[in-house]
C-alpha cells in the first residue's frame, strides 16, 4: 500500500480533527479509538466556488481539518466569502 493523506473525522463530532498521512494498513499504525479515516484525495469535499459572479458551495477540492462529515461530504467551517477573487497580477492573453 502506498502512503497517502488521510483525514481523521471524530466520530462524536463528525469534525475532522487532522489529516495524516498513512499506507491504510491496521498493522503498521492504529488510528485511535473513535475515528473514521477517509481518504483525502478521494472523498468528495464541498468548498466555497467562485462562479457566475457569486460565491457558493460546490463539490470541489480536499476536506481540510475543520471540514464536517455529513456522511457523503465533508463540508468546510469557512463563512461565505465577502469579496470576489483577486486577480491581482493575471494578465489578459
Amino acid at each position: 500500500m502506498s502512503a497517502q493523506n488521510y483525514c481523521m473525522v471524530n466520530e462524536a463530532t463528525n469534525v475532522c480533527d487532522n489529516v495524516v498521512v498513512w499506507d491504510g494498513n491496521p498493522n503498521t499504525w492504529a488510528p485511535p479509538a473513535g475515528y473514521l479515516m477517509l481518504v483525502q484525495a478521494t472523498t468528495p469535499a464541498k468548498n466555497w466556488v467562485w462562479i457566475d459572479n457569486a460565491w457558493v458551495i460546490e463539490v470541489s477540492g480536499e476536506g481540510q481539518i475543520g471540514f464536517t462529515w455529513d456522511g457523503t461530504y465533508l463540508i468546510t467551517n469557512e463563512p461565505q466569502p465577502t469579496k470576489p477573487p483577486t486577480t491581482e497580477g493575471a494578465q489578459p492573453l
